[in-house]
């Protein structure tokens, strides 16, 4: 080729060197919230989900729920519920009329317009993992996380394509003291990413913080009608809300944000060691909490939550990827959907204590199941190890690329070039290929994901360009990815009175030292 030939394609598209670092660049659009096109696992028949219903209210009606709360009891009482001393009696009447105020569905909202997101319904969003109290560093060296950690992987998340959210304390910031680390850890979410984040619940006034914060970001007004993060409430299973989480379930729902409402299940330990009546305990539990945000506030948005695990019989130990939390995580999904209420589940957990064969085969295993089961808002998408105890860099971004291919998978099939491939089969015909076909030359890139992670070359060209394995290939990824992170923008303005906020926060709160304060 001469220069003459040359110099018009480098007009029309930058020159090879821009193509090529056009090529080399790793794609970082966030993708639009996944839409559903699979038929849904659902192996309750309508029988079925009437049986769990009824021994659920039934629970609710005859066992009664804890609410460790003075001020919830008293709400309960003006609601007309029987409340006998801490144990709240809920009529089945009563719990149908409350969930059927909660929104099936809304919207997102995110500091990126471009990036707000519809939700609920055939509508789903990963969310990575959060609460980890160490993690596998860039150099996958187990040890406690900073800070700056905690913004390396916001800025991980934000980079992630198939990843919806930054979550909130993806690792734990250890070098802070414990009162103020929610400060720090909602402006390392805000300020890191323009995607839609989650709020912290550690405690009431806490949860207060965080919505005096997101008000400052996206106005007093736009909380009263928009959903811009999200709040998680465990319960204490069996049958126990306590006052810390009603507390900031009050807070967020005040404000018309979302709060997932999350009993948290280890079968067998504190559920009944059986799959089906530990399903009717859990939906109990979340009943009665979903119940309660519209007891605070009729209409806000809720979502029907649980974080599932198993416990082994042999040792006590939590498991993961297990044959019955995919089950109940079908059940779940068909109970959410019969109320008529998005729902929300745990995806990508694993007990393994390295990114090793056993967290891929667990992760692989629930993501399936996630997908399949229909969940809505899919947390702990990325990253998540040894029962949560660590966060792995390495394991995040690979997590994030399987989630990119489960969300091709639940997208079902597409129809659209359908004739056109026909086309392509009678120009070709016998003996032939389509390698350099215009219908192959115009699809290549959506016809088959290709994974960047997952090595697919030939042994001798693997085992020539190194023989790295996945960790090594993540870790290298990770890095690449920082080194072209670029913070979106932030309006000057904002910045200054989010950081005023935390600077007299910060001033009002005790700063215990963290060791002290947990211990």
């Amino acid at each position: 080729m001469t220069e003459a030939e040359d110099k018009p394609r480098r007009g029309r598209a930058g020159g090879r060197a821009a193509r090529r670092a056009r090529r080399q660049r790793t794609e970082t659009r966030m993708l639009p919230s996944l839409c559903r096109g699979l038929p849904l696992c659902a192996p309750l028949d309508e029988e079925q989900i009437a049986r769990i219903d009824a021994a659920s209210m039934d629970i609710l009606e005859e066992v009664g729920i804890v609410f460790r709360d003075e001020i919830a009891l008293e709400d309960w009482r003006r609601a007309g519920a029987d409340v006998r001393g801490e144990r709240v009696h809920l009529d089945r009447g009563l719990v149908r009329e409350l969930i059927a105020t909660i929104p099936g569905a809304f919207a997102y909202t995110a500091r990126d317009q471009a990036k707000s997101l519809p939700f609920g319904g055939p509508h789903a969003i990963f969310v990575p993992m959060t609460g980890a109290p160490y993690l596998r560093d860039l150099d996958d060296v187990r040890r406690l996380p900073t800070l700056d950690d905690l913004s390396m992987f916001h800025k991980l998340a934000h980079m992630a394509p198939a990843l919806h959210s930054v979550a909130h304390h993806i690792v734990e910031p250890m070098d802070l003291p414990v009162s103020h680390r929610h400060l720090h850890v909602t402006y390392s979410a805000m300020r890191h990413s323009d995607k839609t984040f989650m709020g912290m619940t550690t405690s009431p006034r806490n949860a207060e913080d965080v919505m005096e914060m997101c008000a400052l970001l996206f106005g007093d007004e736009t909380l009263e009608t928009h959903a811009v993060t999200t709040g998680n409430c465990n319960g204490n299973s069996p049958l126990v809300w306590d006052e810390t989480m009603l507390g900031a379930m009050r807070a967020f729902c005040r404000r018309n944000q979302p709060v997932l409402c999350s009993p948290f299940v280890l079968g067998g330990a504190n559920t009944p060691a059986s799959v089906a009546p530990a399903v009717a305990q859990l939906n109990a539990e979340a009943l009665s909490a979903l119940a309660y945000t519209q007891v605070i506030r009729k209409g806000c948005p809720a979502i029907y939550g649980h974080y599932l695990s198993t416990v082994s019989m042999k040792s006590g130990a939590p498991m993961a990827g297990t044959p019955e939390i995919s089950l109940m995580n079908f059940m779940i999904g068909q109970m959410a959907r019969h109320y008529g209420v998005p729902w929300r589940t745990s995806n990508t957990l694993g007990g393994a204590k390295t990114f090793d064969a056993q967290a891929g085969y667990e992760s692989a295993t629930t993501l399936s199941a996630v997908l399949h089961a229909g969940a809505n808002y899919i947390w702990h998408s990325a990253g998540w190890n040894e029962a949560g105890m660590h966060c792995s860099v390495a394991k995040f971004v690979v997590d994030a690329e399987a989630c990119a291919m489960g969300y091709r998978m639940a997208q079902g099939i597409r129809w659209d070039d359908f004739d056109e491939g026909l086309a392509a089969v009678r120009d070709v015909g016998p003996g032939g290929h389509y390698l350099g076909h215009p219908h192959t030359q115009e699809n290549f890139q959506r016809a088959f994901f290709m994974p960047e992670l997952f090595d697919n070359d030939a042994f001798e060209q693997w085992q020539a360009e190194g023989a790295q394995e996945i960790t090594a290939r993540a870790l290298a990824h990770a890095r690449k990815l920082l080194s072209e992170y670029e913070a979106p923008a932030l309006d000057a303005a904002k910045e200054e009175a989010l950081r005023d906020y935390i600077a007299r926060r910060e001033r009002e709160i005790p700063a215990m030292d963290a060791l002290n304060q947990e211990h």
